[in-house]
């Protein structure tokens, strides 16, 4: 089997190599080149680091290695996608997309077509049945993936191959170390994607600029202060307000007259909701029937933890009837819907503007 095995220099990829090598395989390592250096939210995000960890991985397991620049294809549909979105009001995930159509995307389009599995870092796993492939979440709860998986399409998930899926991340950490791998110290990336090191606000800020407005209070419409653009502020946000006697939550945002409304208090009744509305619900196995799922468990966000719910079929589309309200239901993000037992990530939806 030929696995190209996507490494960014981080200690989840860097793990996956010697566990492919241990199973007998082969790996052909990738490093994924999408950063401009040379612009000036990215003169701090140097890629060096991050290839000479790769390609001394690769010549300690004798693996083939290369580099790919796919600049072009990144800024072209993720960068493209979050900026068009921020700029609506919306709350875009670069990384939903970044997984879509760039690592198993452009990627596959361009260099794995030659390859049965690709193989990447995230805490995730699949498992097959007579109907085909479908996501399985990761043993690691706490660090578990799939969130950022639900887009792919049926074509893609087929060829992926999640060797540290199985494995805690302290256990991957000991891999690390056991192995003496130059990343087994590293810290967890808090960027976008591939951008690695780069804060979401100064990539938002150079790409969008600044717009400044008014912050109001929802209930009394009390102006308390200025933001610099709404693109800088996500629903049910509560740091980097710049307001005292808070906590303040975002809790709607008025595009037409450049207004971002809050409410105080550490629980505000007005940032929770029971209803999720969503686009048309991609599901991930297309030889499933889904056409009578109702209750599931599903995730707004990623975190460790699962609401639930129930899918309704409106005329204007689906929605997630929470069990519970829920706070920060941020319309552009994600809702990735699984089964009740919590094992596999049965698709994922859009969160809509549409008011039910």
């Amino acid at each position: 089997m030929k696995i190209a095995a996507l490494v960014s220099g981080g200690v989840d990829s860097s793990v996956t190599v010697p566990l492919l090598k241990e199973q007998g395989f082969e790996p052909h390592i990738f490093y994924i080149k999408i950063g401009m250096e040379d612009q000036p939210a990215f003169m701090d995000c140097p890629s060096e680091e991050d290839i000479e960890i790769t390609e001394w991985i690769a010549k300690k397991y004798n693996c083939a290695f290369d580099i790919v620049d796919l600049q072009k294809e990144y800024w072209s549909t993720v960068v493209r996608y979050t900026i068009d979105t921020v700029k609506k009001g919306l709350t875009p995930n670069p990384d939903i997309m970044c997984n879509l159509l760039i690592k198993f995307g452009a990627f596959n389009e361009k260099y794995g077509k030659a390859f049965d599995k690709i193989a990447t870092g995230h805490y995730a796993s699949n498992y097959e049945t007579d109907e085909g492939v479908f996501l399985a979440t990761a043993t690691d709860k706490v660090k578990d993936q799939t969130y950022f998986l639900g887009q792919i399409t049926y074509g893609q998930l087929q060829k992926t191959m999640f060797p540290i899926g199985h494995l805690p991340k302290s256990r991957v950490r000991e891999i690390a170390a056991e192995m003496k791998l130059p990343s087994a110290e590293r810290p967890d990336s808090q960027g976008i994607c591939f951008l690695g090191k780069i804060n979401y606000n100064d990539f938002i800020r150079e790409q969008a600029g600044e717009m400044p407005g008014e912050i109001r209070e929802l209930e009394t419409n009390r102006l308390l202060g200025e933001h610099k653009g709404f693109w800088f502020h996500t629903i049910g946000q509560r740091k980097g307000l710049g307001l005292s006697g808070g906590p303040w939550f975002v809790v709607k945002k008025d595009i037409s007259e450049n207004i971002i409304y809050v409410s105080n208090g550490y629980d505000p009744v007005s940032q929770y909701s029971g209803t999720v509305p969503l686009e048309e619900i991609h599901w991930l196995n297309p030889n499933h029937d889904y056409s009578k799922t109702e209750r599931v468990k599903f995730k707004i966000r990623h975190q460790p933890e699962f609401n639930s719910g129930r899918i309704v079929r409106e005329a204007g589309g689906p929605a997630i009837l929470s069990d519970k309200k829920i706070p920060g239901i941020a319309p552009g993000q994600f809702a990735v819907l699984y089964d009740l037992e919590e094992k596999t990530c049965l698709g994922s939806a859009m969160i809509s503007e549409r008011s039910l």
